[in-house]
């Protein structure tokens, strides 16, 4: 048997990588493996094509913010990011962050309304002084030209931009977050599947690991597990017994988006375009056209078109969902879906759209769009929470969540949006927890790679 790692990261995407780098920095010595069950790194919600690559920071996500007076949500997602930009600036390559200036359009007298309070609540916040507001449509075309190609005048329309930000690479982030990992030692195991997980006497985890290729089973040990697997970590939580869990369930979304690589088109555009979402839509299907840089070419992506399907993960298998049901969370389950209707007929309607109708979707953005310079993608697949709740049983949310044990010695990330732009404050937030006996020797390391960290009171 091996020697106990100090560190078991389970999947190979981006969470994984920022808490395998940061842990590079602050513990260099420890020994820290990464098990991946695909051939390579990042191939699944990491993978450039399987998101759509905006650096998430509160300036055009809509869904953030319902309520046009309330920017608690839209201001933390703002500071979280922006320590995401020092932490990747004080490790890695930034190549992969592409400029590419944030926007909101909106349509008709109540969205405008909407918008012109958002604009008035954010703009009182230093984080988004910058930001600014338009209701003048040749304002609006000299920032986004394909917006108003080809629109019939006299629709009362509505932008805000915000010129700060970003589209990202997340899966050329997250191999070069790996290779800060593999620098001090960490050790990279693709094709293995982590298929079963026990908490020894000794406080010791064991792992027993699959190799996909040979099916060979063996098993590794290690003082902390963290479960960075998307779709799979509700899974592997519960088959470690975490009680924390206890009673969570998942209701996976898929999506897909049109995309065109035509130049004449790219060149028009340069920004990312949110707008509201479809009544009864699921935050992460709020519509958007944006400008994207993937492995040096260009591209422009418009969408996402809501899909469903039993995987946990793009490259899952059909079985996925079923194998999360316990007695404690039908129920739960159950009641978040009688409380979601309106997403169920909407997920209904997305899955019987044609392409057709699914284009003129893309129209309401760019009105002259050509379909024969555009081609329809699958995107990832995410795995929403549904949690406990003690009123209405059982609550489907949409957020990202943190699960840690109570001992600290295994934590797992649940959720989707806006999880992949605010990794390293989520994985600096797990460090206190899970490490109290550490965290005050690693803080002011933490500082360096992260000036703008907040304090944390850490008991003695």
């Amino acid at each position: 048997m091996e020697d106990v790692l100090d560190v078991a990261l389970i999947g190979g995407g981006i969470m994984s990588a920022t808490l395998g780098a940061m842990l590079a920095r602050l513990q260099p010595d420890w020994s820290v493996a990464l098990f991946e069950r695909l051939g390579e790194l990042a191939a699944e919600s990491s993978d450039p094509w399987n998101n759509a690559g905006t650096g998430h920071s509160g300036y055009c996500e809509l869904n953030y913010m319902p309520d046009p007076e309330d920017a608690g949500k839209a201001a933390e997602i703002a500071r979280q990011f922006r320590l995401s930009r020092q932490f990747w600036a004080s490790l890695a390559d930034t190549g992969f962050v592409s400029a590419a200036p944030h926007m909101d359009v909106v349509f008709g007298e109540r969205d405008v309304t909407y918008l012109r309070a958002r604009f008035k609540t954010l703009r009182s916040l230093p984080a988004f002084e910058a930001m600014e507001y338009t209701e003048d449509p040749e304002r609006i075309a000299q920032w986004a030209p394909l917006l108003m190609d080809g629109r019939e005048p006299g629709e009362p329309m509505a932008a805000t931009r915000f010129e700060g930000g970003t589209d990202v690479d997340f899966g050329a982030l997250t191999r070069s977050l790996v290779d800060v990992m593999t620098e001090t030692g960490a050790r990279i195991q693709l094709e293995q599947e982590v298929v079963k997980l026990r908490r020894d006497a000794d406080g010791v985890w064991t792992l027993t690991v699959r190799n996909r290729i040979t099916k060979r089973r063996r098993t590794v040990r290690a003082r902390f597990v963290f479960v960075g697997a998307g779709g799979y970590a509700l899974k592997l939580l519960q088959k470690a017994r975490v009680p924390e869990v206890r009673g969570y369930a998942v209701l996976p979304f898929g999506a897909q988006f049109l995309r065109t690589d035509n130049p004449d088109v790219v060149a028009r555009h340069g920004a990312k375009v949110y707008s509201q979402a479809a009544l009864g839509a699921p935050p992460m299907s709020v519509p958007h056209l944006d400008k994207r840089v993937v492995e040096g070419g260009e591209y422009l992506l418009f969408g996402p078109y809501a899909t469903f399907s039993t995987r946990l993960l793009k490259r899952g298998r059909l079985i996925d969902l079923f194998t999360t049901i316990r007695l404690r969370n039908i129920a739960v389950l159950l009641a978040a879906g009688l409380q979601n209707l309106s997403l169920v007929v909407y997920l209904l309607g997305q899955l019987l759209a044609t392409r057709r109708r699914k284009f003129a979707e893309l129209q309401r953005f760019y009105p002259s769009a050509d379909p024969s310079d555009w081609t329809l993608i699958q995107a990832g697949q995410r795995a929403q929470v549904v949690k406990p709740h003690p009123g209405k049983v059982g609550e489907l949310t949409f957020g990202t969540e943190l699960v840690t044990a109570a001992d600290g010695s295994i934590a797992g990330l649940l959720g989707a949006s806006p999880g992949a732009s605010t990794a390293p404050a989520i994985m600096a937030g797990l460090l206190p927890r899970c490490f109290p006996d550490r965290y005050r020797d690693w803080e002011p390391a933490l500082r360096d790679l992260m000036a703008a960290l907040p304090p944390t009171n850490v008991e003695s």
